[in-house]
């Protein structure tokens, strides 16, 4: 019988005002699998999802970190506080374990958890929306992304950066809107290289999953001279098409 190794769909709960897994969150939950053995060899002591949902990813996450037992811990946190519930029930139907926080981002957590954190995992809201839409409540809030759907990712970064350990690796989902390739360059100003691991194309999107990491610490996958810069637009490391549960 073969073991899964993301959470199992028909486990994951919902509500009408969490947003449930979609192309961005399965494209993410690919990055991973794709990085696994790189994962693995990263050794983890702390993980964090920024934007729970649903619980989908953090699920996944553990469950594919499973085999490094519970040396790894794992936080999640969402504005919104019916998918903190629900991310609750989520890794409860999965055996798992996170400590799920109903906060903006990382607020209150960034001085306890300051360079701590091994793994940072976002699918932020990337949606280009009118700004007044912004952190707005329910399930609007998970896809409301602002002018050119930056605003919250742009908010985002610091906080991240803030998180990280020397060690640290960031995964997040973009969209083509977001401007990925100014986003890379943006973040290389601040001392982080980047690699794009997943790069998917739907009816309707155009998504890019970029793992990020301090530059000048070997980040395995992105042993080597390659970089976001050979990526865009010309490329990207792992190229995936369709979706997976």
């Amino acid at each position: 019988m073969k073991v899964s190794r993301t959470a199992q769909i028909r486990l994951v709960s919902c509500h009408p005002e969490v947003y449930e897994p979609c192309d961005d969150s399965f494209a993410l939950v690919d990055a991973l699998l794709a990085d696994r053995e790189h994962l693995i060899e990263h050794r983890p002591s702390l993980c964090m999802e920024l934007g729970c949902g649903s619980g989908y990813v953090i699920s996944s996450l553990a469950i594919m970190l499973g085999e490094l037992g519970c040396g790894v811990h794992y936080f999640a946190t969402d504005i919104n506080p019916d998918a903190a519930q629900v991310t609750r029930e989520t890794l409860e139907a999965h055996g798992l374990h996170a400590e799920v926080i109903s906060t903006d981002i990382a607020s209150g957590l960034r001085k306890r958890l300051a360079g701590m954190i091994d793994v940072v995992v976002v699918n932020p809201p990337y949606v280009p929306t009118p700004e007044e839409e912004v952190g707005c409540k329910g399930i609007a809030a998970s896809w409301a992304g602002g002018e050119n759907g930056r605003t919250v990712i742009d908010r985002i970064f610091p906080v991240a950066d803030e998180l990280l350990s020397e060690k640290g690796w960031l995964y997040m989902v973009t969209l083509t809107a977001n401007n990925p390739t100014q986003v890379c360059r943006m973040m290389k100003e601040k001392g982080y290289a980047s690699r794009i691991i997943v790069q998917r194309s739907t009816e309707e999107e155009s998504l890019h999953v970029i793992k990020f990491w301090r530059d000048g610490v070997i980040a395995n996958s992105a042993e080597g001279s390659d970089s976001w810069l050979s990526q865009f637009p010309f490329k990207s490391f792992w190229r995936s098409s369709g979706t997976s549960a």
